[in-house]
């Protein structure tokens, strides 16, 4: 008759009929009436007294079941899946083979544990090792009235370099058992670095945020070390960035403290030279300007420009003017101010002095004298075109009849001119159109690099470029490296 075999949590394994052997699993389960049965039975208990010792992991083992595998000498569970170590840390000086993923290893040699991942070990720690400790402990400090505080002491080869501390400041207790930390004495919430030989005193001072001695820091307060005041020892050294003063009382300079810069009423700027009586104003080794109490004066002895041609002065008010005036608004001959105007009634009364009018125009039937200079650079007539062009736009004869410009492109009629912002003598002007410089320096739309001297000619689209295509039309006056479309100053040659 036959019999069922049952798993502890109830589940059918087999059924074993009579006089037969099942083979189902690692054990052989002997049905009734067969013969031989205690041999069976006897070697089922060997296997189960020696674990299936083997190299070769059983081939039908039961979740739970036990393996000792010869291979590497270990105790082996079935989880159902897989067979995995029982646990137990192996302690070898090399890495030792036959672990499974989570196993740990001890290395007697450099005294560091490892856990294995499946393909490699990772150092748990130790972080380093050898003869002297490397790393980071938490201990607790007494100080001086016995109270224990909790730090994080950072040691590199046995030595205590800085302490981490989140309490109100104290002084350690070193006379207390295991207490003692060489060349601490006291210890400050932050960081706390040791103690190092100080030339006045033998240790540093306990009066830091960050305790101990920093050389050299990159860093301070979230600024860079560059950006702070520093001593100038000497002639060498200099500050290299802004120093702004938060505040109105300002700068002040010399031994007598005899030049203040500050700030009065709030918002006016006041130099101030409290002993002597005169600021100068130097260039190099030229005292260009000198001001005195009731004086401005220049400072070499030698004329000086009040203003340039590129950079005037809108107007100057005096009550004697000294000199040769090459320009005025107006100018005092023979006791009379006199200003432009024009004799329309014919009576030859009309002041003999021109000047520009509130338009800035200069208006005459006949202009005897010599014009010695312009504020722009290029001669220009006005055309009517196409469309508006831009600055620097090379521009040509337009087909269409209703204009007489355009843009140039590719292979059209032969370049006339560039269209010009500010010209220095404008012809047609009353014409609607646009200027077109034909002669002198003017801004010039150049695509791809050019270099000063180098002849540009009509390129596409108003351009113009190095590439010699079609129609010269001036010569670089500067160099740009840039490869985009810019304007170039170019002398014109078309």
């Amino acid at each position: 008759m036959a019999y069922t075999i049952n798993t502890y949590n109830t589940n059918v394994l087999s059924v074993v009929e009579d006089g037969t052997v099942d083979q189902a699993t690692d054990l052989k389960l002997v049905g009734r009436n067969f013969a031989g049965y205690g041999e069976i039975q006897n070697e089922n208990f060997v296997f189960l007294l020696e674990n299936f010792a083997g190299n070769n992991q059983p081939p039908r083992a039961l979740t739970g079941q036990i393996w000792y595998d010869s291979s590497v000498g270990k105790i082996k569970y079935y989880n159902g899946t897989r067979w995995r170590n029982t646990g137990g840390t192996e302690v070898a000086t090399e890495a030792p083979a036959g672990l499974s993923e989570g196993d740990l290893w001890w290395d007697s040699d450099d005294l560091q544990l490892h856990v294995y991942t499946g393909s490699e070990f990772i150092l748990v720690g130790p972080q380093d090792a050898g003869s002297g400790v490397t790393q980071m402990q938490s201990r607790l400090i007494k100080d001086t009235v016995g109270t224990l505080h909790k730090a994080i002491v950072a040691i590199i080869n046995d030595v205590i370099v800085y302490v981490f501390s989140d309490d109100a400041e104290y002084t350690i207790d070193q006379t207390a058992e295991n207490n003692a930390i060489p060349n601490f004495d006291v210890v400050k919430p932050g960081v706390t670095q040791r103690n190092t030989q100080s030339s006045t005193n033998g240790v540093t001072t306990t009066d830091h945020m960050f305790y101990g001695t920093t050389r050299n820091a990159e860093m301070l307060g979230g600024f860079l070390a560059s950006f702070y005041i520093k001593e100038i020892s000497n002639t060498t050294t200099s500050l290299n960035e802004a120093v702004a003063i938060g505040n109105d009382n300002g700068l002040t300079v010399g031994a007598g403290q005899d030049l203040k810069l500050i700030i009065e009423n709030g918002s006016d700027a006041v130099i101030t030279n409290d002993q002597g009586d005169k600021v100068v104003h130097r260039i190099g080794s030229d005292d260009v300007l000198q001001v005195k109490s009731g004086e401005v004066l220049h400072g070499n002895g030698e004329s000086v420009n009040i203003g340039a041609n590129a950079s005037k002065f809108a107007d100057v008010y005096a009550n004697n003017f000294y000199g040769l005036a090459q320009s005025s608004s107006a100018i005092r001959v023979g006791g009379t101010d006199r200003t432009a105007s024009v004799d329309t009634a014919g009576t030859g009364t009309a002041n003999t002095i021109a000047v520009r009018d509130s338009a800035g125009n200069l208006n005459a039937t006949l202009f005897q004298g010599t014009a010695t200079q312009a504020r722009y650079a290029d001669l220009a007539e006005v055309y009517s075109t196409d469309q508006e062009h831009g600055v620097g736009t090379v521009m040509t004869i337009c087909a269409h009849e209703d204009h007489e410009a355009s843009a140039y492109m590719a292979a059209s009629f032969a370049a006339i001119g560039v269209i010009s912002e500010k010209p220095a003598y404008l012809m047609n002007a009353e014409a609607e159109g646009q200027p077109i410089a034909l002669k002198g320096r003017v801004p010039v739309r150049v695509v791809g690099a050019v270099n000063k001297g180098d002849r540009v000619w009509a390129h596409d689209n108003g351009c113009a470029s190095t590439e010699q295509k079609f129609h010269l039309v001036g010569i670089a006056l500067e160099s740009n490296i840039n490869t985009d479309e810019k304007l170039v100053e170019c002398f014109l040659m078309v």
